[in-house]
C-alpha cells in the first residue's frame, strides 16, 4: 500500500491520526495532516483504509504498490 495526502484539502478534523498514529500526524501550528510513513507495514493497512475512508475532507488516497 501506497498513502499520498492532499495537505491543502485537510481540515485539521484528526481522524487519521486517532485511527492511525504510526501513519498519519498533525501539525502544531494549524492541525493539517502530516504523512509519517508512506508505505505502512501490513498490520496497519486496515487502519489506514479507515482512516481514508472516514476522511471528511476526502484528503487521504491509497494505491496499491
Amino acid at each position: 500500500m501506497h498513502v499520498e495526502v492532499d495537505v491543502p484539502r485537510c481540515v485539521a478534523s484528526g481522524q487519521c491520526v486517532l485511527l492511525a498514529p504510526d501513519v498519519f500526524d498533525q501539525r502544531d501550528e494549524d492541525g493539517l495532516v502530516v504523512l509519517l510513513d508512506e508505505n505502512p507495514p501490513a498490520e496497519l493497512h486496515d487502519a489506514v483504509r479507515e482512516s481514508a475512508t472516514v476522511c471528511s475532507a476526502a484528503a487521504i488516497r491509497l494505491e496499491k504498490s
